[in-house]
């Protein structure tokens, strides 16, 4: 039986005593497990991670990493992780070596040790022969590759990766996507992926556990959280959005439609046997009166789920709620 590196009990973070960023969260990582933390910008991904990494204190609750509490034994807690956070973080003054010697030098890594563990982790990242050049020079995608690296210097038993491809193009960021990988297979390293890209989640993670307003709301393989659905999706797009609720009474009480998500102008129709059912639909629009502009079959994915079990698609925001506090604070700091 896997061994828990990661768990989680009631943790909750509040800021300003009425911000509730994440709200009495549970969750346990095996050892060796891709764990994805996935939801919206402003879920309370980036706020779970402060906790677990000890840069926050939790308002409630606990969590331990490696058998130690993220509480009581904060120092012990930071040997045993690596974290590669959202932000940029490296000092582009200096060479993709110096940052990660610099680093090394701050886990009091041996001279030795150091050179050793720099010559690793740059060849795992493919940044050998970059390794001279000054970080500025450095593309988006390999300063993700050397922030990864640094992450990895002092031996880390569990990886936090917090966005890691957030802002790079769908080719670094699938060259990221076969670094993360590497490292989980190479390294043994128990990662823990935040991310809000429903396909990097479904493509590295053996669990996902999604999370929205604060709350993880499921947790579970890609797999079972889309056969959780039950079913195809019928895409129904009217002409007329205003007409949309001129569909909900016939649809409702039918029992081959599972599942009723009118959003964005749009009708997600979780029906058994997708094909077979599409003249239905379209049928009883026409006797409804309504136009369709177009309609469309998907398999269940992982946005699919999310729209499940959220009531919406995922979305885009300025930050989460821990963020937008600390720009509000940063902000009245400087007024004064």
């Amino acid at each position: 039986m896997a061994k828990n590196v990661i768990e989680v009990r009631n943790l909750t973070k509040v800021f300003d005593k009425t911000i509730k960023a994440v709200d009495h969260i549970n969750f346990e990582v095996e050892q060796g497990e891709i764990f994805g933390f996935l939801g919206p910008n402003g879920a309370g991904k980036t706020t779970t991670i402060s906790m677990l990494a000890t840069i926050l204190k939790p308002t409630e609750g606990n969590a331990t990493i490696c058998g130690h509490d993220i509480i009581k034994e904060p120092d012990t807690v930071r040997r045993c992780i690596g974290i590669v956070f959202q932000d940029p973080s490296l000092d582009d003054r200096l060479t993709g070596r110096e940052n990660l010697d610099f680093h090394a030098r701050l886990y009091r890594i041996q001279r030795d040790l150091r050179k050793k563990r720099i010559t690793e982790v740059l060849e795992l990242v493919n940044l050998t022969e970059q390794a001279d050049r000054l970080v500025e020079t450095y593309s988006g995608g390999m300063k993700r590759r050397l922030e990864i690296a640094r992450g990895l210097m002092h031996y880390p038993h569990v990886l936090f990766l917090d966005e890691p491809t957030i802002g790079l193009d769908p080719q670094s960021r699938r060259a990221i996507w076969s670094h993360i990988e590497r490292l989980n297979k190479e390294e043994d390293i128990t990662i823990m992926l935040s991310t809000h890209y429903m396909e990097e989640a479904d493509h590295l993670c053996a669990r996902i556990a999604i999370i929205d307003h604060g709350q993880i709301v499921a947790c579970n393989n890609p797999m079972a959280l889309k056969d959780e659905l039950g079913g195809d999706i019928i895409l129904l797009r009217p002409v007329n959005g205003t007409l949309m609720e001129h569909l909900l009474g016939p649809f409702q009480g039918l029992e081959w439609i599972r599942k009723i998500s009118p959003t964005d102008g749009i009708f997600n129709l979780v029906v058994d046997q997708g094909e077979k059912r599409i003249p239905q639909v379209l049928a009883i629009a026409k006797n409804a009166g309504v136009e369709i502009a177009s309609v469309g079959l998907n398999k269940p994915t992982l946005d699919d789920v999310f729209l499940h079990f959220t009531g919406r698609r995922i979305r885009e925001e300025r930050g989460d709620r821990a963020s937008m506090f600390k720009t509000m604070m940063r902000a009245r700091n400087r007024r004064r």
